[in-house]
């Protein structure tokens, strides 16, 4: 049976949200969703026109399709405004990158029934072959925190 942040990925479609002005564009994980086959928007909220030579919109809400679910890759104080633009336009599904969230954000997303996985990098459930990322999923997978 498939965890709670695996059936994240189950899902089809993902907008990938990084802050360039502040840190690098998680390209790990918006290449490795694509290389699963996913339909995949990378959102730069620091400004950032191309990523990996694709469009990057500068909020989730111009994001030209409607996506099923958001990862976050950016500093803790911008993302409790990501949250609300998920709400807005009705996305059900976030995902955190670890030491992103707040107990605002947490409380915003119960508020807003949003469900929201956290505390846990994605690229350990997208990277595929042997890697870092593999080895610290195995180790997940041993302590069941996977």
């Amino acid at each position: 049976m498939a965890s709670d942040k695996e059936t994240f990925f189950a899902l089809q479609s993902f907008a990938v949200v990084g802050h360039t002005d502040r840190r690098p564009f998680p390209k790990l994980t918006y290449n490795n969703l694509r290389k699963l086959g996913k339909n995949v928007f990378p959102v730069d909220i620091g400004g950032s026109r191309y990523v990996e030579g694709d469009e990057a919109f500068p909020s989730v809400t111009e994001v030209p399709e409607a996506v099923e679910g958001v990862i976050v890759e950016i500093p803790r104080d911008q993302v409790l405004e990501v949250a609300r633009q998920v709400a807005e336009i009705g996305i059900r599904d976030l995902w955190l990158h670890q030491g992103c969230d707040s107990p605002e954000v947490v409380q915003f997303c119960q508020e807003q029934g949003i469900h929201l996985r956290r505390g846990s990098c994605a690229v350990m459930y997208t990277q595929q072959g042997l890697s870092y990322h593999s080895i610290h999923r195995a180790l997940a997978k041993l302590f069941r925190r996977y």
